[in-house]
């Protein structure tokens, strides 16, 4: 199972704790760790279910590229890391 992680950051807003879920895209691992928390996926995802634009994820280290579809492959042992994308000085 592939390990979802939600930064420091988010979760000052919404709770949502490290978990393990299956999934073979980032969308399927999603859709599985927000069956249990609808809040979560307020914050992450937009109301057409594409990746906010002030929300970054990671898999295994690399950025995923498919912001719409959430089609990046995950493995079963995958680190998927959810992280706000934050600028300014």
């Amino acid at each position: 199972m592939a390990r979802v992680s939600f930064t420091q950051n988010i979760q000052r807003h919404v709770n949502c704790p490290p978990c393990d879920v299956e999934g073979r895209t980032v969308r399927e691992v999603l859709d599985r760790v927000f069956i249990e928390n609808e809040r979560a996926r307020g914050y992450v995802l937009d109301e057409h279910g594409d990746l906010r634009s002030h929300m970054v994820i990671f898999v295994d280290g690399r950025t995923v590229k498919d912001r719409r579809s959430l089609s990046d492959p995950v493995g079963p042992d995958s680190a998927v890391c959810v992280m706000q994308a934050l600028s300014g000085g």
